[in-house]
């Protein structure tokens, strides 16, 4: 009798008890919250159902196995209904946009202020979040308490449960090695599908690598940062630096697309680079990178924080000014001058009607009151020159028709929610279009207000994305995927120079020489040093060969 209660056990286990809690939460995760691993798996034509099936098993042996050691009574319930309520919010983003949930993930996900975090709000998420998270948590908060168990036994089941797991797991993954292995090394995005042992891995990845940044200010480099002599009565420097956000070069008319997203730009004297590779598919990880001298290599080898181009601009003597209409500068501009244009409307600079809407304004508001911000700034540091940083809203998703406004959006009938999958993918990207052709107007009139300080400044612009996106090609939207395996969409992006003829630096390169720069290739790696040798600032980190103008200069 007693191998059939046992048997019995299994099929009718007493909910009141822990372990029997967190293998039904394994089994309800692992089947159900998995749906966008399944469904993936199912439209690859060399996936079988046996192997899927068998992987489904795998994930709820894996997923068991790390909940059993969790099987406490003060603690299971509060690990149980979180890890419920956020696979029903990763199983909706995993299965609406194509993401995966990896370390960097979850760096941008703590970096997302409440604008960013309200786009991404509708109803299919409160659904997903109700049905494969609340309606189980709520399940399980009403579950009565299990007696009293001495620790030791409990230990016990606890560990025989995590065995139980681990063997189950084995078992699967050896009756379809061959499989597995081909399948996983082919498609690696498949390991950050899993959920919630996606979450939990990141999660306690992200957290190691934070506690590795030692405490206090950022390592030192520059140190010798200065400035070049100018030649008697030529005017200082005056860079716009324009951090793009979201765009991919594809979607540029400047870069062949055949859609007219930049009919302000057409008119212009610019140079719109072709081949422009980004440091990484998030802002979190693009900004810091793109603004180290050491290139996307080397500076992912770093394990403590160090300053940036913005530091070494300044301590060279030049003024340094970040303008941001984003979630933040990530750190960069932390030592110098800055501003937020949401935080323009307070009487001082007062906005005009319709460039902002609640707290969130279109990107022109970058422009606004430029002239008097930069008379704010210490005369003796403008005197030697000037780097502004703009960081717009740009291509921001997946609420594309927040950012292009009303009297801009030449492409229709565009998407009008967040919910891209269930937009026809030609309303997703004529809403994206409408946001480049808006920023096509940002910098064809930032280009103007440069025309309009050149009596005392020799004024340029570099613009360049911090990254690209993913509009629906193979099922991807948005953007964030792990490098290596991220789709051309995002990370090829666009990066457009414009200087004066008239200019001292114009005046300074070979005839001709910048358009030769047009498809060659080049990657956020040359920020830096391009920027360093524009204004004519020299440091120890300054690298000449990482500098887009070096080789045009005379």
């Amino acid at each position: 009798m007693f191998p059939l209660k046992c048997l019995l056990a299994w099929f009718r286990p007493d909910t009141t008890r822990p372990l029997s809690q967190v293998w039904l939460a394994a089994l309800w995760m692992g089947l159900l919250a998995n749906w966008p691993l399944w469904r993936q798996l199912h439209a690859m034509p060399d996936i079988t159902p046996v192997f899927i099936i068998a992987l489904a098993g795998m994930v709820v042996c894996a997923t068991g196995a790390v909940l059993s050691l969790l099987a406490w009574p003060r603690l299971v319930t509060v690990a149980l209904v979180l890890l419920l309520l956020g696979s029903g919010a990763l199983a909706y983003f995993i299965g609406s946009y194509g993401i995966v949930f990896d370390p960097t993930m979850v760096t941008n996900l703590v970096q997302t202020d409440v604008h960013e975090t309200r786009d991404l709000l509708n109803w299919r998420l409160l659904l997903s979040v109700a049905l494969l998270g609340a309606l189980p948590a709520l399940w399980l908060l009403r579950r009565p308490r299990a007696p009293a168990q001495a620790a030791a036994k409990r230990l016990g089941g606890n560990l025989a449960g995590f065995a139980l797991g681990i063997a189950g797991m084995v078992l699967l993954a050896l009756l379809q090695f061959s499989t597995l292995s081909s399948t996983t090394r082919t498609h690696k995005q498949l390991r950050y599908m899993v959920t919630p042992l996606n979450a939990v891995y990141s999660l306690s990845a992200a957290a190691v690598r934070s506690q590795r940044v030692p405490a206090g200010p950022p390592a030192v480099i520059g140190a010798d940062a200065r400035l070049l002599p100018r030649a008697e009565g030529t005017k200082p420097p005056l860079l716009l630096l324009v951090v793009g956000e979201t765009a991919r070069a594809m979607n540029f008319s400047l870069n062949g697309y055949p859609r007219p997203t930049n009919p302000e730009l057409q008119k212009l004297q610019v140079l719109s680079l072709r081949d422009v590779t980004s440091c990484g598919t998030a802002t979190a990880a693009s900004l810091p990178c793109m603004f180290s001298p050491l290139g996307r290599t080397e500076f992912l080898k770093l394990e403590a924080a160090q300053e940036n181009l913005l530091d070494v601009l300044q301590r060279a003597g030049l003024a340094v000014l970040w303008l941001d209409n984003q979630s933040g500068c990530k750190g960069l501009c932390d030592r110098v001058p800055h501003a937020f244009t949401k935080d323009l409307p307070d009487g001082a600079l007062p906005l005009p009607p319709g460039l902002c809407t609640g707290r969130e304004c279109f990107d022109e508001a970058l422009l606004h009151g430029l002239d008097q911000r930069i008379a704010a700034l210490d005369p003796e540091r403008l005197k030697r020159g000037l780097v502004l940083v703009m960081h717009p809203m740009g291509s921001h998703g997946p609420a594309y028709y927040k950012r292009s406004p009303p009297d801009l959006k030449p492409f229709q009938p565009e998407c009008k929610t967040n919910a891209l999958q269930h937009c026809q993918r030609e309303q997703v990207i004529n809403s994206y279009d409408n946001t480049i052709a808006t920023t096509d107007r940002l910098l064809a009139r930032s280009i103007a207000w440069l025309q309009a300080q050149q009596a005392h400044f020799d004024t340029g612009m570099l613009y360049v994305s911090d990254h690209g996106e993913s509009l629906g090609e193979k099922g991807l939207y948005l953007h964030g995927m792990p490098y290596a395996m991220a789709p051309r969409e995002q990370t090829h992006v666009p990066m457009i120079l414009w200087m004066p003829e008239g200019g001292t630096l114009a005046a300074s390169l070979k005839p001709g020489c910048l358009t030769g720069l047009r498809d060659k290739p080049a990657s956020h790696d040359h920020l830096f040093h391009t920027t360093m040798g524009w204004v004519g600032a020299r440091a120890d980190a300054y690298r000449p060969q990482w500098d887009l103008l070096a080789a045009c200069r005379r």
